[in-house]
C-alpha cells in the first residue's frame, strides 16, 4: 500500500475507503498526524528457486498470525490506523452523511425466486439489520414472513451467523438453505417446511457457501455439495480440493450417497479443484454435472441415468470438455443451451439437444457479433439471453421451436440487465435493471402481455436515482495503441480545473466485468465533487473471452498499464492531477493498485488495497489456492 500526500481533497477518498490503507506499515519508523507509526518488523529472508530463479521473501514470517511477536505488531498497526482515521478532518462529517443516507434505503433484497404455486422467496436486509434474513410471501402481493432470521440464531450462538445461500422445491412447501458463523464461508445445510419453519432433517454438516443445491423436478430430493471428509485437519492447501457432491432423498435414513467427484470414478480424471453443480435434467430420465476446473472459465458436461445416480452408482459420461470453449450452459425443454467462445471472442450462443449433448453437431443460434453474450437463464416458454452493448446491455428472448424465433424484450430504461432468476417449469424471468447513477430494481417479463414490469418487493428509496448526476462512458488508448472503456460517474456540472478528487477503480481478472451499479453510498463521494472512475482494464470480460486472454499470465501486464493510461488520460483532460489522484482495487485488483503505484508512483497521491492478493507467487500453498491456478 502506497501513500505520497494526504494535505489535499484526497482526505475525503481516504475517509471513505482507506482503514486499510491507513494501518499499512512504512519504510521506517514515523510519525503522522501527530500518531507513532510502528517501524516495521527486522526482516527474516527466506529463498525459494522457482523454474531456476530465486525469490526473496523476507517477510514470510508474518504469515504465523499465532506468532505473537506478529500479534503485538499487528496490534500495534490497527491502534495506529484507529488514531489515524480520528484525525482525519473530514472523516466525521462525512461519516455522518453516510449514515443519513444509509437510513434512508428502505431494504435490500437479493437471490430472489419464486415457485410454481406463486410464493416468493428472498434475502432481504431492512436498515436496522446486520444480516440478512430469508424470507417468503404467499404471493407477490402478500407480506414477507421471515423463514430464519440470522441475527436471532447469532444471539443464541454467541457469534454472527450469515446465511450463505437458500433453494426452494419447485412447490415452494420445502426450503434448503446454508448458514456460518464467525465470518466463516463453511457451515451447514438445513431444510425447513416453508409453511411453519420447521426443521425436515437433521443439519449437514462441513458445507461450503451455499452447496449449490438442486431439488428434482418431483421435490423428493435434491443435490448437494459438502467438503471432503477430513477437511479441516489436511494441510491448507488441500482444504478445499476433492469436493463431493451427494444426493438427499426426503425422509431417507442412514447417510446420503455420493454420486460425483474427484476421486469416485478414476475413469473420469477429473481435477482436484473441480467444482459445480449436479442436477437432474428436465423432461429427461437423466442426471447432469458441469464441472470447471477451479476458476477456469471453460466447464466440462456429463450425463448419467438419474435413478443409477440417486443410488449412488451412477456411470457418467463426458459429453465435452474444455475444447468446446463453453463457459455457460442453461437447459430447458429438449434443449441445451451453451454459451461458447469457440472461434467468438464475445462469445456465440448454441444450442444442442440436451440427451446427445454434442458441441459439434451443435446449431449457432446467435453468431458471433460486436456485442459480448454475458448471461443465459431458461424458462419454461424461452432461453433469455443478455447482450452488452456498450454501457448497456439489452434482453433478448429465444423460443424453444424447432424453428426458434429470436426478439429483444422491450425495456421501460436503457439500462443494465442483470438476470436473476428463472425455472424451466414457469414462464417468463426475473432481473434488475439500473445503471450507474440509478439504483437497480428488480423487474419481472411476462412473454404472454409482452410486458415487463417492477416487482415492488421493496419501497422506493430517496437517492434511487438522484439528480444532477452522470455517467459517461469514454475510450482512452493505452500503451500498446489498444482502447481501453472507462466508466466516468461525477455531478453534472463538474468543471475541468484539474482540481478534482478522483478515485480510480480496477480489477482485470478472472474475466469478470465492473457492470453498471448503483450505491447511494457514492453520492457522498459525489456530492463533495468527488469524480468516481471505472477503468474496464484488459484482464476483465468487457470485451469478452479474448479481452480477458489480453491480461491474463503472460499478457497480465496489460491490466495494470491499462490503469496507467487511464489515469494519465484523466490528468491530461484535467478531471484531476496527481495530487488528487487515487487508485483502488480489492482481491485480484490489488495487482492493478500495486503495480499502478510502484511502476508510476508519480500518478497517485495514494493507493488502496482491499483484501488484496499483490503477489500469487506460493497462492497454491493457500486454502483455496489450489482452485485459482488457472487464472
Amino acid at each position: 500500500m502506497f501513500i505520497r500526500s494526504l494535505r489535499t481533497p484526497i482526505l475525503r477518498i481516504l475517509a471513505i475507503g482507506a482503514p486499510a490503507l491507513l494501518a499499512a506499515g512504512f519504510a521506517c519508523a514515523a510519525t503522522f498526524l501527530r500518531v507513532d507509526l510502528p517501524a516495521p518488523l527486522p526482516a527474516k529472508n527466506v529463498v525459494d528457486t522457482h523454474w531456476g530463479t530465486k525469490v526473496d521473501d523476507p517477510y514470510r514470517f508474518l504469515e504465523d498470525t499465532a506468532d505473537p511477536a506478529v500479534q503485538a505488531w499487528m496490534k500495534a498497526q490497527a491502534d495506529a490506523a484507529r488514531a489515524l482515521l480520528t484525525r482525519l478532518p473530514a472523516r466525521d462529517a462525512l461519516l455522518a452523511r453516510l449514515n443519513e443516507i444509509e437510513a434512508t434505503v428502505p431494504a435490500s433484497v437479493s437471490a430472489v425466486q419464486r415457485s410454481k404455486s406463486g410464493a416468493w422467496f428472498s434475502l432481504r436486509r431492512d436498515v436496522q439489520d446486520n444480516q440478512f434474513k430469508l424470507v417468503r410471501r404467499a404471493a407477490l402481493d402478500g407480506q414477507d414472513v421471515v423463514l430464519v432470521d440470522p441475527d436471532a440464531l447469532g444471539k443464541a450462538a454467541g457469534s454472527a451467523q450469515a446465511i450463505g445461500g437458500f433453494a426452494a422445491s419447485p412447490d415452494g412447501r420445502l426450503v434448503a438453505y446454508t448458514v456460518s458463523g464467525g465470518g466463516s464461508e463453511i457451515g451447514s445445510l438445513h431444510l425447513i417446511d416453508a409453511s411453519t419453519g420447521k426443521p425436515q432433517m437433521g443439519a449437514i454438516a462441513d458445507v461450503r457457501g451455499s452447496a449449490d443445491v438442486h431439488w428434482l423436478d418431483d421435490g423428493s430430493g435434491f443435490f448437494y455439495h459438502r467438503l471432503n471428509p477430513g477437511w479441516a485437519s489436511l494441510p491448507r492447501a488441500d482444504r478445499f480440493l476433492d469436493t463431493r457432491y451427494y444426493f438427499h432423498a426426503l425422509g431417507a435414513t442412514g447417510p446420503d450417497p455420493a454420486v460425483f467427484g474427484a476421486g469416485l470414478d478414476p475413469a473420469l480424471a477429473l481435477p482436484r479443484a473441480a467444482g459445480g453443480r449436479v442436477f437432474g435434467v428436465p423432461g429427461t430420465s437423466l442426471a447432469a454435472a458441469v464441472m470447471h476446473d477451479g476458476v477456469k472459465r471453460e466447464l466440462s458436461f456429463y450425463l448419467a441415468d438419474l435413478q443409477s445416480v440417486r443410488a449412488g452408482r451412477g456411470t457418467w459420461r463426458r459429453m465435452f470438455g474444455d475444447e468446446a470453449q463453453i463457459s455457460q450452459v442453461a437447459l430447458a425443454g429438449p434443449w441445451l443451451y451453451a454459451r461458447s467462445a469457440k472461434n467468438a471472442p464475445r462469445y456465440q450462443l448454441l444450442r444442442m439437444p440436451a440427451a446427445q449433448a454434442d458441441p459439434a453437431q451443435a446449431r449457432t443460434i446467435v453468431p458471433v457479433g460486436d456485442d459480448v453474450i454475458v448471461e443465459l437463464a431458461a424458462a419454461q416458454d424461452a432461453l433469455y439471453l443478455t447482450q452488452r452493448q456498450g454501457p448497456t446491455t439489452r434482453l433478448l428472448r429465444i423460443t424453444h421451436d424447432a424453428d426458434p424465433g429470436v426478439t429483444q424484450v422491450a425495456l421501460p430504461i436503457a439500462g443494465h440487465v442483470n438476470l436473476q432468476f428463472s425455472a424451466h417449469d414457469q414462464s417468463g424471468a426475473i432481473f434488475t435493471l439500473g445503471g450507474w447513477v440509478r439504483r437497480a430494481m428488480l423487474h419481472s417479463y411476462d412473454p404472454l402481455s409482452d410486458l415487463v414490469s417492477q416487482l415492488q418487493l421493496v419501497p422506493a428509496g430517496t437517492f434511487d436515482a438522484p439528480e444532477g448526476l452522470r455517467a459517461l462512458e469514454v475510450r482512452i488508448r493505452s500503451h500498446d495503441g489498444v482502447e481501453v472503456p472507462a466508466s466516468i460517474i461525477s455531478r453534472t456540472d463538474i468543471r475541468l480545473d484539474g482540481r478534482n478528487p478522483t478515485l480510480l477503480s480496477g480489477y482485470g481478472a478472472y474475466g469478470i466485468t465492473e457492470n453498471p451499479g448503483w450505491s447511494p453510498r457514492l453520492l457522498a463521494w459525489l456530492e463533495r465533487g468527488g469524480v468516481f472512475v471505472i477503468a474496464h482494464v484488459r484482464g476483465g470480460g468487457v470485451y469478452g473471452d479474448a479481452w480477458h486472454s489480453a491480461g491474463l499470465k503472460t499478457t497480465k501486464a496489460n491490466t495494470w498499464k491499462d490503469g496507467i493510461a487511464v489515469a494519465e488520460w484523466l490528468i491530461a483532460q484535467r478531471y484531476t492531477a496527481p495530487d488528487r489522484l487515487a487508485v483502488y482495487g480489492g482481491s485480484a485488483g490489488a495487482v492493478f493498485v500495486g503495480r499502478a503505484v510502484t511502476e508510476r508512483p508519480d500518478l497517485f497521491a495514494a493507493g488502496v488495497v482491499s483484501v488484496g492478493n499483490t503477489d500469487q507467487v506460493r497462492s497454491e500453498t493457500r486454502a483455496n489456492g489450489g482452485a485459482n491456478t488457472p487464472e
